[in-house]
């Protein structure tokens, strides 16, 4: 079952901004899906529209099988949202905040108790539960700022970028906590993040954006796989140095997908020992000072990367 289903979705903005250019995707019941694309991709937009907070100008979505235009009241009651800014009350206590939650959504107080040790101990937050919230890291708030989120039971969780901004002991904490809302409480994540590594290990299903239309989206097996070849990739000591060389690579093949990737100029390959060869000899030729070369199996950043370039 599609617990969101976008077919065709526009929105032009009343200054003429169009944002989503024919957006379609389908987000099935009990996964985590993330949602990439550069800044400008229509992310934030598309957001807005499934938690009800924009209205599409054209379009068919249906959230949790309800018209997002004409059944919003009913759609709010059964999603959650955390955005990047926490919504945690820093002169509350942790457990105060989560019981405030609890009223603005009317659950009686027995069951909202209840309810709230077992996600002080789900998210690991009984530690905490003697300090001030103002005395919290970032990430045991973001921690905690999903955690008034589930107060509700919500069916549908939106995250927009869950990890950003934390150290990496932080984020592994965080990704662990996701799966075990998804797989315990059988809540669907729909999540937006910059972190290539981060979709590709959460994530059941990827979305990638461009331009306000979605680009490709599957799991993270097939979209590693749409890029049967392998790529070829150049490593120079520095990404100017790589950008200095691009042009002279891509005038001398010019039948080969060849891009950007950190300090090194990546090129999609059919036959890599054949075109290693070419590209090393072109290289000593030209007297270009590359650091290294090596074959490699295409990775999700290489994918998002030619989606676009």
């Amino acid at each position: 079952m599609n617990v969101i289903q976008v077919e065709n979705a526009v929105k032009q903005y009343k200054n003429g901004v169009q944002a989503l250019s024919g957006c379609s995707l389908y987000v099935k019941s009990g996964e985590i899906f993330s949602l990439l694309g550069q800044n400008g991709a229509g992310k934030s937009t598309l957001i807005r529209i499934l938690t009800t907070y924009l209205r599409p100008t054209s379009g068919t979505i249906t959230v949790l099988g309800k018209d997002i235009c004409k059944e919003a009241v009913k759609i709010r009651s059964q999603i959650a949202c955390a955005a990047q800014q926490t919504s945690i009350d820093t002169y509350l206590s942790l457990e105060e905040n989560m019981l405030f939650q609890s009223q603005l959504y009317k659950i009686p107080e027995t069951e909202a108790k209840k309810r709230m040790e077992q996600l002080i101990a789900d998210f690991g937050l009984n530690q905490y539960k003697k300090y001030p919230v103002s005395s919290y890291s970032g990430g045991v708030k973001r921690r905690l700022d999903i955690a008034l989120t589930m107060m509700s039971n919500p069916k549908l969780l939106f995250l927009d970028e869950p990890t950003v901004g934390m150290d990496l002991q932080s984020r592994i904490a965080m990704w662990n906590m996701l799966k075990k809302i998804r797989d315990d409480f059988g809540t669907t994540i729909f999540l937006t993040t910059h972190y290539l590594e981060e979709a590709d290990h959460l994530s059941n299903t990827i979305c990638i954006m461009k331009d306000g239309k979605d680009v490709i989206q599957g799991s993270p097996l097939k979209l590693r796989s749409f890029l049967r070849q392998n790529t070829l990739q150049i490593q120079f000591r520095s990404d100017m140095e790589a950008k200095t060389y691009l042009s002279s690579l891509q005038e001398h093949f010019p039948q080969k997908a060849i891009c950007i990737k950190n300090t090194a100029v990546t090129m999609i390959t059919d036959e890599s020992r054949v075109d290693m060869e070419q590209v090393i000899r072109f290289l000593l030729e030209q007297h270009i000072p590359f650091y290294g070369i090596e074959i490699a199996q295409p990775t999700l950043e290489d994918v998002f990367l030619w989606m676009n370039r």
